[in-house]
């Protein structure tokens, strides 16, 4: 977005048109008391030259992706993006829209967003899904408040396995609106301990809170704890990994009713954890139920094709008492490169990508085990992302590693101390062969 900064006539300008003579006088209204009335200690003036050469040496002492071999995970991802993403998503018109309230100047970004839905609901196998979320964590949150909605239940049963901090935001929002959480331990394998669930579940279950893969990478049995939810009456809401769909069976072919997960893999950069956007599809027969925004298709009065918000539950458009979602916006922008990207790489190419990380990872798994200083820890499945146990020093092994120009993974008894000795490592289809036995060699040298 361009910067146009204000000359001094156009302040003088400004300050005649209402009627003062200088800035001091428009904040005249704030107490002497209160008002910082000394010089801030900012540098002088720099010609743009001086600018830009000083903002490149700041950016230069930072390290980061492009720079660096990553094998961070655990929610956000190195994927590669098409170019032709950041050439769509900088387009003014996408780029500055806000809220399309308005139809009739709007059909672009209400295509664009329906575009959008039909991918999710391809790639998820859902009948519906919404114009996204804030991101995967509130996603999840706003599946178990649905849930409770729909089954007019107050409790939701979330698996350990499921990230720490989604976990955490769904602590929040229970709190807040009176519900109650029951957490199922993880079994020996990283993934949820099915016979725990089964103890759980109560009369009272609105849903069972999962993710496929968890959070130590693990897949879980899905079927069978679609199974088990319905039985006692409950909705499952499943967190997924939106690029590991293109391996993965979709979620709503085998039962599942509320589907969500984080997007950012899908177009959108690490950019320091944000932003991303959350997805979310269901079962058609809760769409009213369904919060934030959902565009749908029809046939305007000449008999041509437009885009128009449609269920619209949310407080802004009926009574608070009555919606179902106090969204008041979304992630379009991210989104929209969501759209982008799925319609460059398409089908075969997701499933592509999709089977280039599983395939990598389990080669640095292999790999990793055959240098004797890692250990396996759970024996489930994995995908893209899997946890091993070092043998020694966990944050020294990393410093070393990043001296050597690598990101070696997510150091879990940071997070927890159960977890001491744990790392988390995720694999995306930008390492290569040579990427990955470099880093087998120098870790086995420690």
């Amino acid at each position: 977005m361009r910067f146009v900064p204000v000359s001094g006539l156009d302040r003088e300008q400004m300050l005649a048109t209402i009627g003062i003579k200088d800035v001091d006088e428009l904040f005249s209204v704030v107490p002497q008391a209160v008002r910082y009335q000394d010089t801030l200690d900012i540098p002088g003036d720099l010609s743009e030259i001086e600018l830009s050469a000083h903002l490149e040496d700041l950016a230069g002492r930072d390290a980061h992706c492009g720079s660096l071999v990553s094998f961070l995970g655990a929610g956000c991802y190195d994927h590669y993006i098409p170019a032709v993403v950041d050439a769509m998503i900088s387009k003014p018109a996408f780029f500055t829209a806000y809220t399309p309230y308005q139809p009739e100047v709007s059909q672009g970004t209400l295509q664009a967003i329906y575009e959008f839905q039909s991918m999710m609901c391809e790639l998820t196998g859902a009948d519906v899904a919404n114009a996204s979320m804030y991101d995967g964590a509130t996603a999840m949150v706003e599946g178990a408040l649905m849930a409770s909605r729909v089954t007019r239940r107050g409790t939701f049963v979330i698996s350990a396995a499921v990230h720490p901090e989604w976990r955490a935001t769904l602590q929040t929002y229970a709190d807040a609106g009176g519900h109650d959480i029951v957490e199922v331990p993880c079994s020996s394998a990283g993934t949820t301990d099915l016979v725990a669930l089964a103890e759980a579940l109560g009369s009272d279950t609105a849903a069972v809170v999962m993710a496929s893969p968890g959070f130590y990478g693990g897949i879980e049995d899905v079927s069978e704890v679609v199974r088990m939810s319905h039985d006692a009456g409950a909705l499952l809401v499943l967190g997924v990994n939106p690029i590991l769909l293109g391996v993965l069976e979709a979620p709503a072919l085998l039962g599942v009713d509320i589907i969500v997960g984080e997007g950012q893999p899908l177009g959108s950069p690490m950019s320091f954890g944000g932003p991303g956007f959350g997805f979310f599809g269901c079962d058609k027969r809760f769409v009213r139920s369904m919060p934030g925004r959902i565009v749908g298709r029809t046939i305007d009065v000449d008999g041509k094709t437009g885009f128009v918000l449609t269920m619209a539950t949310r407080e802004q458009h009926i009574r608070r008492e009555k919606a179902t979602s106090n969204i008041c916006s979304n992630q379009g922008l991210n989104a929209l490169a969501a759209g982008v990207y799925l319609t460059a790489v398409g089908a075969r190419g997701l499933s592509g990508i999709a089977e280039a990380c599983v395939a990598k990872a389990h080669y640095l798994h292999d790999g990793l085990l055959a240098t004797g200083r890692f250990s396996v820890v759970f024996d489930a499945p994995f995908a893209h992302e899997f946890t091993l146990r070092y043998d020694g020093d966990v944050p020294a092994m990393q410093r070393s590693m990043l001296d050597a120009g690598f990101l070696a993974g997510l150091d879990l008894g940071s997070l927890d101390a159960a977890n001491v000795g744990l790392v988390l490592f995720a694999v995306t289809e930008k390492r290569t062969r040579a990427q990955l036995d470099r880093f087998i060699e120098e870790v086995s040298s420690l």
